[in-house]
């Protein structure tokens, strides 16, 4: 009974951990040379700038964001 329960619980975590584990997307400036791009890593806030205060959900999103920036090089 205890098995079946351990093995029913560890399949329910395998199967629901990517849908927990999501993606957050970053739309940074490179203090340097002013171009803009898509992270999905954090910028540091030091050489790699982050436009706008949070992350985006979407990749489509953070894009539309550089797009409205009007720091960034063309």
């Amino acid at each position: 009974m205890i098995r079946n329960l351990l093995i029913i619980g560890t399949a329910v975590a395998a199967l629901s951990a990517p849908a927990m584990a999501a993606t957050t997307f970053y739309a940074t400036m490179d203090a340097a040379s002013k171009k803009c791009s898509v992270s999905e890593t954090k910028p540091d806030g030091k050489t790699i700038m982050m436009i706008g205060k949070a992350g985006f959900k979407t990749k489509a999103k953070a894009e539309a964001a550089i797009k409205a920036d009007k720091s960034c090089a063309a």
